[in-house]
Parts: structure tokens; C-alpha cells; sequence
């Protein structure tokens, strides 16, 4: 299976497939250039609908790890190997602000654990 899902997790079903493949494609076990299976394959192998997949591409779509070329499918984008380089830069723009705020380590890492824990409430 290309995504590991349980449908008896309080995680939403897309989010469980959008974080599953995000996390394969960064740790490189789905390489650039992977052909992902259709909305509706996956779907199907799931046992979940169609529009949940399809949001789940959309948002890897949005965040730029995978990329639809038309009628021949979604695959791994070349971009998503730049996906730690990315979060480095934002952490470091975020340590750049807090800095300039005035805010002490702990509370900027407080602020992030906390935007963390509620990304996955």
C-alpha cells in the first residue's frame, strides 16, 4: 500500500493519506518522478471516496510535493526534495521575528509547539 490508513482514527482520512504521502516523498521512499496511483485507484484501495483523495493531492499540490500533468497523472515533484530547505527557511524567517520581538526561546518554542499541536487537532 502506498499510504498507510485506519479508518478508525480520529485523523481524517485525508489528512492521514496527505501526511502519509508527504512523509514518504520526504523521506525519499517515493522518489521525484513517482507516479502516484489515480484519485480514484487510491480511493478504491482505501475503501474512502474519491473527493477525499483528491483533496489530499490537491493540498501535497499546493505545498508543491507533487504536481499533476493532465490526463498522464499526479507525480512526485522535483520541488518536494526542497521541502526541508523550505521549513529551514521559515524557521529561520520565524527566528528572525521573534528575535525582533523581543520574545526568549521558550516562549517562540511554545508558540510553535502550539501551532503544531493544533495542526493536528
Amino acid at each position: 500500500m502506498i499510504v498507510p490508513f485506519d479508518s478508525s482514527s480520529p485523523v481524517p482520512p485525508f489528512e492521514q493519506v496527505r501526511s502519509g504521502l508527504a512523509a514518504r516523498i520526504n523521506d525519499r521512499s517515493l522518489a521525484v518522478g513517482t507516479k502516484l496511483p489515480t484519485v480514484r485507484q487510491l480511493a478504491a484501495d482505501l475503501g474512502i471516496a474519491p473527493n477525499t483523495v483528491a483533496r489530499a493531492y490537491r493540498e501535497l499540490e499546493e505545498a508543491g510535493l507533487i504536481e499533476t500533468r493532465g490526463r498522464a497523472g499526479s507525480f512526485v515533484a522535483a520541488s518536494g526534495d526542497q521541502s526541508r530547505r523550505r521549513a529551514q527557511q521559515a524557521a529561520a524567517e520565524y527566528a528572525r521575528t521573534t528575535r525582533k520581538l523581543g520574545l526568549d526561546d521558550a516562549e517562540a518554542l511554545s508558540i510553535v509547539r502550539a501551532a503544531l499541536d493544533e495542526g493536528t487537532a
